[in-house]
């Protein structure tokens, strides 16, 4: 028998992992009911294990009944309907409503038997690097938004540590990375000209457009091209901003284009303060679909990429035991706003 998955280095105990290999080898279809698996000294000397450790191990796979034991003979497979819990490792940025679609979404399509553990790394390289390097074996897959900021070598070398077919990427491409994985991605410069130039009818009845910069808050930089493209290719008075503040002045004649929900109050709140009509007076697009944005102000206009599909096509790529390369749905929806 080959390829055991075992890690000596792990916190999970050695005989649990010999264990679960073998149950995940039932599962694939590698193991067959009937066949012959290795003896307990056969498998201690190939893996280098200790008699013991291995005696352990099936003793726990002949107490699910998943091996027997004949005398003189040695240790066979004898039931193929077993369930093993897959062991996700899902590893977001930061948490926030949209990174809460994606997750319920991925949880709902991957169903019952599949244990996710979600993380955070908050943009930290170190951190980042402490969780992969402390959980290297413990997982089936790493489903990782790569939203860093600093040192891209590095993060490239610590996604690398993650064995081939194990790894799939949410959100961002890391365009350096070779080999099998999986991703399902947004181009963020590509998407938000695309949006904006679909808004264009409705654009064009403002003076200039007014991008906010979230300001201390990191995020794709892809965005803020994107857009400064689409105002030179269709002659738009533009300007790009540090985030709204109560005192930031805001002038009849601008549609404002906003990442961070913060700025979207605070742009409510001066508009109203200053008598001025939104979808009118003043314009409002704002990043990222949400419930509230679809009813507020009799209805926001939003460009936003499909958090739940994202999620899905993570979760159907581990499914369907398939990694490919998905680009995600983008869409402009249109409302009283703008």
């Amino acid at each position: 028998m080959k390829d055991l998955q075992i890690d000596t280095n792990s916190k999970i105990p050695v005989y649990i992992q010999i264990a679960e290999s073998i149950m995940a080898a039932v599962r694939d279809g590698l193991l067959t009911r009937d066949q012959q698996i290795p003896s307990i000294n056969e498998l201690s000397e190939q893996y280098l294990l200790s008699r013991g450790t291995v005696e352990k191990a099936y003793k726990e796979l002949r107490d699910k009944k998943v091996i027997i034991s004949v005398k003189g003979k040695g240790y066979f497979i004898n039931r193929t309907d077993i369930a093993i819990p897959l062991r996700v490792l899902l590893l977001f940025n930061k948490i926030s409503n949209y990174k809460k679609q994606v997750y319920n979404a991925f949880v709902k399509t991957l169903g019952d038997n599949v244990f996710v553990d979600l993380h955070i790394h908050h943009h930290s390289v170190a951190l980042f690097e402490n969780l992969i390097s402390n959980h290297l074996g413990d997982y089936d897959y790493y489903v990782i938004m790569p939203h860093f900021y600093e040192q891209p070598e590095k993060v490239l070398e610590i996604l690398k540590k993650i064995p081939p077919g194990q790894l799939i990427l949410l959100d961002k491409d890391a365009q350096e990375l070779k080999g099998q994985y999986g991703i399902v991605f947004q181009n963020f410069e590509k998407d938000i000209y695309e949006a904006l130039h679909e808004a264009l009818p409705a654009l064009k009845k403002y003076n200039s457009l007014v991008f906010v910069n979230p300001g201390f808050t990191p995020y794709p930089p892809e965005i803020e091209k994107g857009f400064r493209y689409f105002c030179r290719m269709q002659d738009f008075n533009f300007s790009v901003i540090e985030g709204i503040e109560m005192h930031t002045p805001v002038t009849q004649g601008q549609a404002y284009i906003i990442i961070e929900e913060t700025d979207l109050v605070n742009l409510v709140k001066i508009c109203r303060n200053n008598q001025l009509k939104i979808g009118e007076d003043v314009g409002i697009v704002s990043y990222n679909e949400t419930l509230l944005k679809e009813i507020l102000l009799d209805g926001i206009t939003v460009i936003s990429t499909d958090h739940e599909e994202m999620g899905a096509a993570a979760a159907l790529m581990i499914k369907d035991k398939k990694l490919g390369r998905v680009k995600n749905p983008f869409r402009l929806i249109l409302r009283n706003s703008l």
